[in-house]
């Protein structure tokens, strides 16, 4: 059950998980550009648009799911449908990191191709999961957008390969200088301000 990934959740990524938390509040580090972007990421629009906009989002943030509510069609139809802009999202988790951990498990095992739809049900729906619940019907209501069957979708949840892979991108964005969820890097280079105007003008500065 997806009870299970909890449980190794709170064993696997915990020691990187205080670690985003002990940076939070920290003063500005020298730091390295996010890890390039790879096979394994999860991305949509041109492979050879002349912009990458990165993502550092976690699926239990509240400002995540309100720019994914407010923000991203905007954002995709003006910047990635035109290819402008291949766009990226990285797993970062929050509390409460079980929460995070298991809806991002659910993302990544659900066909590449329904990967950013099931991040939007996820977004969606993350509110009333938080606040009333039940969680599971969150989940349900993810692998029942996610292209494949259901016992699929769950035995990869519970697999411990799942949750290294999230743990390893969380360790690059720490690495890379995230220290709050949304955080944007524009070809590399983090955009502090991730409102529309913010992220237009930094897409305009990158090209």
């Amino acid at each position: 059950m997806i009870g299970t990934a909890a449980r190794l959740t709170r064993a696997i990524l915990a020691a990187t998980v205080l670690m985003l938390g002990s940076l939070t509040a920290a003063p500005a580090l020298a730091q390295m550009g996010p890890p390039r972007v790879t096979a394994a990421d999860h991305t949509i629009g041109d492979p050879n648009a002349p912009v990458t906009v990165i993502e550092y989002g976690s699926l239990a943030c509240p400002y995540c799911a309100e720019w994914q509510m407010g923000s991203w069609y905007d954002f995709k139809a003006r910047f990635v449908d035109t290819g402008q802009v291949r766009f990226v999202f990285r797993e970062i988790l929050t509390e409460p990191t079980d929460l995070a951990a298991t809806a991002a498990a659910v993302a990544r095992c659900s066909a590449p191709e329904r990967y950013f739809e099931v991040l939007h049900v996820l977004f969606r729906w993350q509110s009333t999961a938080r606040n009333f619940g039940p969680v599971s019907e969150w989940y349900d209501r993810a692998i029942a957008e996610s292209g494949r069957p259901e016992a699929q979708v769950r035995a990869c949840v519970n697999d411990p390969a799942t949750l290294r892979a999230i743990e390893a991108v969380q360790t690059g964005g720490v690495a890379a200088g995230v220290r709050k969820t949304p955080t944007f890097f524009v070809n590399g280079v983090i955009a502090p301000d991730h409102s529309a105007a913010g992220l237009a003008a930094a897409i305009a500065a990158a090209r």
